[in-house]
């Protein structure tokens, strides 16, 4: 048996096509379904209101108490993954939160629908720093930031598609069989998830060295590149204990915070500022919130992809941030409702351009079993946001009247990320400074390669 396996003649644009077109699709399609279960409540808050007599703090506290189940089981979720794979990780994910999202349709009063959203988190904690690990094992550093935009357009398509499916079906699906519009909306967008958790095995493999739709040079070079990469950039923590003990995780888990509020925000409650800024019907409505959704996912693969090709990541991301603070502060100055809707688009676009920026930071920094706890701690903590904002807000709105003093606040606590990260990244270089050309016939190369020969023609994906 040869001790190692030629990398010569592969295309590296080439070959990364390929495990975008295979892996990218897929998950960009979980994350899209993913964020509409998580936050079509915005759609169903005035139905909970006038049908079930929920007041704003109920809502708001049910919008959010999805965050507390998501943070308990967030870190054992990703660590899990990095034993089992990523596979059966997201197969379990996809289907249990289906169908809990669908269950919510059938409540009746508000402790019910307390229960469904913890659970609801619950089900589908560990989701996403799992699809964030999982890109790790197929993209060295210089090549995420833009895959990762892809993915995170999930979110912004998610706008773009539910704003205006969601208003469609509360029009026009009333009554049908005996069932309310906001009853339909929780169904149908409940059933897509169930579907894709089947097909995970059909499409993904958990690593490059597994996939057979890759050639052998294939699987051999996408495994040399990471690889690599991480001889080139050194994470600086491999252990999860390692990585609790760094003051910078810490650090970056207020920074996600602090983006992740501002997102929640206006997933959450866009459509009602918008539906005080004019009278729309929930079509109409629908339609209306796509447009900021819409601007945002082209927005991201612009900036995203502007900052793989200069490798720098800190003022892209500050950039980002200022325009989002100035944005949602000049919101609360206006009354034209085409002019609230376009700084909400502006604002938008600028805050979820954030998003993949952030992650590939912590990518950076950590590898291994801190990857795995490290990122889902992240994204846990930060993610409390998505509990705060939205009770927050709606504690603020039934007290005052009023979305402005928390546009206010929320720009605040982004300006703050926004400088916490700065200083913490202040020395940090350039990946693209250090990148190496990979060599199959390195030590590296020699390991990875003949690892990849002894296991490939027996692995399935």
């Amino acid at each position: 048996m040869p001790t190692n396996y030629s990398t010569d003649g592969v295309d590296p644009d080439r070959l990364y096509r390929k495990i975008t077109l295979r892996i990218i699709p897929f998950l960009f399609a979980a994350m899209l379904a993913s964020y509409l279960n998580r936050v079509n409540v915005g759609f169903i808050q005035e139905s909970l209101s006038t049908d079930l007599g929920f007041s704003d703090a109920a809502y708001g506290l049910g919008a959010g108490i999805f965050f507390i189940g998501y943070l308990l089981f967030e870190v054992p979720s990703n660590l899990l993954m990095h034993r089992i794979g990523a596979r059966r990780t997201l197969q379990r994910i996809m289907i249990l939160w289906g169908i809990t999202s669908a269950l919510i349709l059938f409540v009746q009063v508000e402790w019910q629908f307390y229960i469904l959203r913890f659970l609801l988190g619950v089900f589908e904690a560990g989701f996403f720093p799992a699809v964030i690990l999982y890109l790790t094992y197929w993209y060295p550093s210089l090549r995420r930031g833009k895959a990762m935009a892809f993915l995170i357009t999930g979110v912004a398509v998610s706008g773009v598609v539910g704003a205006p499916l969601s208003g469609v079906i509360l029009s026009f699906f009333e009554g049908w069989l005996g069932l309310d519009g906001w009853q339909w909306m929780l169904l149908v967008e409940g059933i897509p998830p169930v579907v894709l958790g089947s097909l995970v095995f059909a499409v993904l493999a958990d690593s490059p060295e597994l996939a057979k739709w890759l050639s052998p040079a294939e699987r051999a070079f996408a495994t040399l590149r990471v690889e690599e990469d991480r001889v080139a950039n050194p994470p600086e923590h491999t252990t999860f204990v390692a990585a609790l003990k760094d003051w910078r995780v810490y650090g970056l888990c207020w920074v996600y915070f602090s983006v992740a509020s501002g997102i929640y925000l206006i997933s959450f409650w866009l459509p009602r500022m918008l539906r005080e800024a004019g009278s729309f019907v929930p079509w109409q409505l629908g339609l209306v919130v796509a447009i900021p959704y819409l601007v945002a996912a082209v927005t991201m693969v612009v900036v995203c992809s502007h900052s793989d090709r200069t490798g720098e990541r800190r003022w892209h991301f500050a950039s980002a941030g200022i325009v989002g603070v100035v944005s949602v502060i000049a919101a609360t100055q206006v009354t034209n409702v085409w002019l609230v809707v376009t700084l909400f688009t502006v604002a938008t676009a600028a805050m979820l351009t954030m998003s993949p920026l952030f992650w590939t930071f912590p990518t950076t920094l950590l590898a291994g079993s801190a990857a795995a706890g490290g990122i889902a701690m992240v994204n846990s903590i930060g993610n409390l946001s998505g509990f705060a904002a939205p009770f927050v807000t709606g504690w603020i709105r039934d007290t005052t009247g009023s979305f402005a003093p928390t546009l206010w606040l929320n720009g605040g606590v982004l300006l703050s990320g926004i400088v916490l990260l700065m200083t913490m990244t202040r020395k940090q270089r350039s990946s693209a400074s250090s990148a190496l050309v990979v060599d199959a016939e390195s030590e590296i190369g020699v390991a990875v390669t003949d690892r990849i020969i002894d296991r490939g023609p027996k692995e399935k994906i």
